[in-house]
């Protein structure tokens, strides 16, 4: 049975809120999917997404950076936007992955500063179990900052301590919380 039905963006806000990177209002506005003007560079990183797999304004980007993320992409690409979901207890985690091969998934992603293990305890991490009956072994992430481009992979063996103990407190969370959220597919509900 499905209690509950997350995002990993959604869960990566509460492991900011957790940290104090995020406060509570914005917590709660990212919880009941209340829209904000996408920033710049949100909007740069879904431009630099599509050059990369669409081939759309690639002109608008470093040609020595789009070869060397291209260069990472798993060949043969076998699907671009692929669904996933994974099942852990009552919480069904579902999103999209870039692109996957016959054993690689990538995610792609721009940061306005790398510093290595960035993704190491992303949700996004869930897409490995979540593609396993497709074959896939590997879940890597493409990064840039426009000046260089950097790679993070990770395998089935892959520790998911931290994140499981974040999706525990952040139910806890939102049954505490259950009367200020507006978005009721969070709850298991469609």
């Amino acid at each position: 049975m499905v209690r509950y039905r997350f995002y990993p963006t959604l869960l990566n806000a509460f492991a900011r809120f957790e940290s104090g990177k995020l406060d509570e209002t914005s917590l709660l506005n990212i919880i009941n999917r209340i829209r904000v003007p996408a920033t710049v560079e949100q909007i740069q990183g879904i431009s630099f997404e599509n050059a990369i797999i669409k081939g759309e304004h690639e002109e608008m980007f470093p040609v020595h950076i789009i070869a060397e993320v291209r260069s990472l992409l798993p060949r043969p690409m076998v699907a671009t936007q692929v669904y996933c979901e994974y099942q852990f207890e009552d919480v069904l985690i579902y999103g999209y992955v870039d692109v996957i091969g016959k054993s690689l998934a990538v995610d792609i992603k721009t940061t306005r500063m790398y510093s290595p293990g960035l993704f190491a305890n992303s949700h996004q991490n869930f897409y490995l179990p979540a593609l396993r009956s497709r074959g896939i072994r590997t879940l890597r992430y493409v990064i840039t900052d426009f000046e260089k481009v950097y790679e993070e992979n990770y395998g089935l063996q892959t520790d998911f301590s931290e994140q499981i103990m974040q999706i525990r407190a952040f139910c806890s969370y939102i049954e505490a919380h259950r009367e200020m959220i507006t978005d009721r597919k969070i709850f298991g509900g469609l």
